[in-house]
């Protein structure tokens, strides 16, 4: 899976409008308010937040002509600190006690701090992790960071229409290889 095509190619007739939503969602036409760094860094953030290892691998070689090692290492980054973050603040929201946001985290994010890449541009990666990963304190407090720095609402629209396609891609792709290795283990 070295081109987008590929990747479509590999998804099953199901997928059909998955298909169509990859093609779309990674251009810039189908991308609006975003550059084609920053389209590309949010597929790349994706791929890596969606824990497929076969994607995030086409990805990585996707996005090796298109992004600067900066770049592909905070899109990593994003998927790394967000995997964390997600989980502990998404915490501290559900739990139903108050005093529990109030304590400390204890938890290394220098990287939020020093990404890298800009800190708008690693805000909006982080962002498409955290819809992923499902984290409404999170996604509000990114969502705020990236509306305070001048994005658009269409330009956040469009890194999240990016990440729930790429998540979803990576999703059908794990189940068609589960499904084949169940079928190949029947046929034995």
């Amino acid at each position: 899976m070295n081109t987008l095509d590929a990747i479509r190619d590999t998804l099953p007739d199901y997928a059909r409008d998955l298909k169509l939503n990859l093609a779309s969602v990674l251009s810039p036409s189908g991308a609006p308010g975003l550059s084609e760094t920053q389209l590309w860094a949010v597929a790349l953030a994706a791929a890596a937040a969606s824990r497929n290892p076969r994607l995030c691998a086409a990805f990585d070689r996707l996005t090796a002509e298109r992004l600067d090692a900066a770049y592909r290492q905070a899109a990593h980054a994003a998927a790394a600190i967000m995997g964390m973050n997600n989980v502990y603040y998404r915490f501290t929201h559900l739990v139903e006690d108050s005093e529990y946001a109030t304590l400390p985290a204890r938890l290394r994010m220098n990287v939020i701090g020093n990404p890298g890449i800009s800190k708008v541009d690693f805000e909006l990666l982080s962002l498409a992790v955290s819809a992923i990963n499902g984290c409404g304190t999170c996604i509000v407090t990114h969502e705020r960071q990236l509306r305070n720095h001048g994005l658009t609402r269409e330009a956040v629209q469009s890194a999240v229409r990016i990440a729930a396609t790429v998540h979803a891609v990576a999703r059908v792709l794990e189940n068609a290889q589960f499904t084949q290795a169940e079928r190949h283990a029947q046929a034995a």
